[in-house]
């Protein structure tokens, strides 16, 4: 199975060169969506190595495919999948001069999210987020008019800021395996307990990589690229990054926790994600109760989300099966989400919440599955985020973190509220001219993706085969947090 690891990275290289030799044909368009599947396919083929007992390798031990990293490359594929195909004839991907290198691009973000989860080494790792910058900054600044030019910018000062931060940490994690017989940045070598690791020279790396990477999950009081760069993005682009990228960042917290925690214990980074995640919240909620932009509105909520996902990181195993179900849950609807605000923007034309009124009585095609996805975002059963939030609650109670628990469900509850305001200043209502009309049906786009995403996540977690094993498998191998 060891040339598995290599068909989510060659597989979206070669389609993002054909996009580029394509030029003006009608297949480019598709070219997101081949390099979604293949991630996706080598995604479900190393869960099921995983599950029948093998621990795929290559690459000279560089790339590695362990429960957790199987897991995590089918969420980046699958998410993928319903961002590409879903915005397929969404204003995001119009049709322009760069519309070849957009969907290079696309593919090329694929490769570099899929090599920072199959990555053993954690420089590797660091330099695959590194590349997700250099793609999405394109990215977001594809529709070349100021505001999103703009965001652009902000993306790669503060995103290269914080993963400056993450290689400095890198390098002092480095340093601390200098003393030991095999200098190393394998996360596999790092992980185990015998290594004698330097305490000081790892709290101090730990620190500064997670801070690092928290930045390019969108966590307070590094997220002030993230509004502006998922409003301005085009809807795909805005899906993956929210989706799925601000997970992988996540995913390399956990893998750096898992070695901090083996060698100074769990306090040190529980405190900081702890209070990281709350001010996420807090951030959420006091921007979200007077937001106008409903692009900006799914931006703060991935905000909320990373935060609650943070907390329960900081909660430690108890936690990290529902967190590991909310990766995916998030992922999948958030990027509805945005494939369908791409939608909305295209007929509507505009992204102010209050210039769209009655959705529900005038585009129920697009309101519909809108409603959906926002309940399922908010937390109602039986969507996998109900399930994850009960979890990662249930858990901090359990380990004593009653008082960060509580915090954050009283944040929840003010972003409930903000969110549910919003959306129905969106749909509800009669139409604001009174004039007659005919209701559009349309979806104005592929309903299938829309469809496959919200089913999924709303019968996942009642999958306790393969899904509940896998996720188990995935918190063994973060054996190390405590």
């Amino acid at each position: 199975m060891s040339f598995v690891l290599w068909i989510p990275l060659v597989g979206p290289l070669v389609f993002a060169g054909l996009s580029l030799l394509l030029g003006g044909s009608a297949l480019r368009r598709f070219v997101g969506v081949a390099a979604s599947s293949a991630v996706l396919v080598s995604g479900l083929l190393l869960v099921s190595a995983v599950l029948g007992g093998s621990v795929p390798d290559s690459g000279g031990g560089m790339l590695r495919a362990d429960a957790l990293s199987a897991y995590m490359l089918s969420v980046v594929g699958a998410v993928g999948l319903i961002s590409t195909w879903g915005g397929l004839s969404s204003a995001a991907s119009s049709r322009t001069k760069d519309a070849a290198g957009y969907e290079a691009l696309i593919a090329l973000f694929l490769a570099a999210m899929s090599l920072a989860v199959l990555a053993d080494s954690i420089g590797l790792m660091w330099a695959a987020v590194e590349a997700t910058t250099i793609a999405t900054a394109f990215l977001v600044g594809h529709h070349r008019t100021r505001r999103s030019l703009e965001a652009a910018w902000k993306y790669v000062i503060l995103g290269s800021v914080g993963v400056a931060i993450a290689l400095l940490g890198i390098v002092l994690i480095y340093a601390a395996s200098v003393g030991t017989d095999t200098p190393t940045l394998s996360w596999v070598l790092l992980s185990q307990s015998t290594r004698g690791l330097d305490p000081a020279l790892i709290t101090a790396g730990g620190a500064l990589a997670v801070l690092g990477f928290a930045t390019k999950s969108g966590l307070a009081p590094m997220h002030s690229w993230l509004p502006d760069a998922h409003s301005q993005a085009p809807a795909p682009v805005s899906g993956l990054m929210s989706g799925v990228l601000l997970s992988v960042a996540l995913y390399a917290i956990l893998r750096i926790q898992s070695i901090t925690n083996l060698v100074i214990g769990p306090e040190f980074l529980r405190t900081m994600l702890s209070i990281g995640g709350l001010l996420s919240l807090l951030v959420a909620a006091s921007l979200l109760i007077r937001q106008r932009d409903y692009k900006r509105m799914l931006a703060y909520s991935s905000i909320e989300h990373m935060g609650l996902m943070a907390i329960g990181v900081a909660i430690g195993p108890a936690a990290l099966p529902s967190v590991l179900l909310y990766i995916l849950g998030h992922g999948l609807i958030k990027a509805t989400l945005f494939v369908i605000s791409g939608r909305i923007l295209k007929v509507e034309g505009t992204p102010v919440i209050s210039d769209v009124r009655a959705l529900l009585v005038r585009r129920p095609g697009l309101a519909v599955p809108w409603l959906i996805a926002m309940a399922a975002i908010v937390g109602f059963p039986p969507f996998s985020i109900f399930f994850s939030e009960v979890g990662i609650i249930m858990a901090g109670w359990s380990v004593g973190l009653g008082g960060v628990v509580g915090a954050a469900l009283v944040l929840l509850l003010v972003i409930f509220a903000a969110f549910t305001r919003l959306t129905v200043q969106m749909t509800i209502g009669a139409p604001p001219d009174g004039a007659a009309f005919t209701p559009d049906y349309s979806s104005h786009g592929p309903r299938l993706p829309i469809i496959l995403a919200l089913a999924t996540t709303a019968t996942v977690a009642f999958v306790a085969e393969p899904v509940g094993t896998l996720l188990l498998q995935a918190t063994a191998v973060l054996g190390g947090t405590n």
